[in-house]
C-alpha cells in the first residue's frame, strides 16, 4: 500500500474518532447503576408560625399572656396543648419575635400544631426548622402525633444553654417513644411508626417550669416545616 493511501487512511480515521467522540461528549451524563432514580429533594414549605399576643383587657400580666388558639399567626393552623398545667404557657417577646415560654407552666407540657386540611408527611427529607431557648437543664424534645391518635416523643433532644439558636429537625433518624396526652410522660419505644400520615406536630418539656427569673424553662419561636402535605379527605377514603 502506497504511502499516500496510507496517509489518507489515518487521517479519516482520526476524524471518525473526533467526530465520535464530540457525540459522545454531548450526550447528558446517565444515572449511575440501571434503574437509578433521581436524587431526592428537600420537600417545600408546608406552614410557617410567628406567633402573637392574644387579645386582653387590663394589665399585660402572666394570666393575659395565656396562649390559645388566638396566639396562631396561620389561619390554617390549630393549637393543641396537653399537660395538667399546660394553660399556663405564655407567650411573650424577645430579640423582637413573640415565643411561647413554659416558665409559669408547673407540669410537664407538650404543644402542637394540626394543619387543618392536611396530615403531614415525616418520611424522606421533611425537616422542621425553628428559633428555640432553654434553660437550666431543660431540652426540648419533638412530637408527633399520628393519624391513629397515638402522641410520641422523638429522641432528638435540643439544649441552647440560654441562647436563642436556629435547628432544624429530621424524622427518620431517631427514636420514638409514646407520650401519655394527659401526665406528658414517655412510656415504651414505638418501633417504626408511620410517618407518612401525621396529624400533630410539635414539641414536648418533660420538665415543670421554674417561674420568672434564671430559672429552668424553654421557649420557641418561629417555627418553619418542610414537608409533604397529604389531603385529609383522601387520605380518610
Amino acid at each position: 500500500m502506497s504511502r499516500c493511501i496510507w496517509t489518507r487512511l489515518i487521517s479519516f480515521l482520526a476524524v471518525m474518532l473526533a467526530a465520535a467522540f464530540g457525540a459522545f461528549a454531548q450526550q447528558p451524563p446517565q444515572a449511575a447503576g440501571r434503574g437509578a432514580e433521581q436524587a431526592e429533594v428537600r420537600p417545600p414549605l408546608l406552614f410557617r408560625e410567628a406567633w402573637k399576643q392574644p387579645p386582653y383587657t387590663g394589665q399585660l400580666n402572666d394570666e393575659n399572656r395565656r396562649a390559645t388558639q388566638d396566639a396562631v399567626t396561620n389561619p390554617n393552623l390549630e393549637l393543641k396543648l396537653y399537660g395538667a398545667d399546660a394553660r399556663n404557657l405564655g407567650v411573650y417577646v424577645h430579640e423582637g419575635r413573640q415565643d411561647l415560654w413554659t416558665g409559669m407552666v408547673t407540669s410537664p407540657v407538650a404543644v402542637t400544631l394540626r394543619e387543618k386540611n392536611n396530615y403531614i408527611d415525616l418520611t424522606g427529607l421533611a425537616r422542621l426548622r425553628w428559633i428555640t431557648r432553654t434553660q437550666s437543664l431543660h431540652v426540648l424534645h419533638p412530637v408527633v402525633k399520628l393519624a391513629d391518635g397515638t402522641l410520641l416523643a422523638g429522641s432528638h433532644t435540643i439544649s441552647t444553654e440560654g441562647e436563642y439558636l436556629e435547628s432544624e429537625v429530621a424524622f427518620g433518624n431517631q427514636h420514638w417513644f409514646k407520650l401519655d396526652p394527659q401526665k406528658v410522660v414517655t412510656t415504651v419505644e414505638v418501633k417504626n411508626p408511620d410517618l407518612s400520615r401525621v396529624d400533630e406536630i410539635g414539641w414536648v418539656d418533660l420538665m415543670p417550669g421554674g417561674g420568672h427569673g434564671n430559672a429552668g424553662w424553654t421557649n420557641v419561636s418561629l417555627v418553619e416545616l418542610f414537608a409533604k402535605p397529604v389531603p385529609r379527605s383522601s387520605a380518610s377514603r
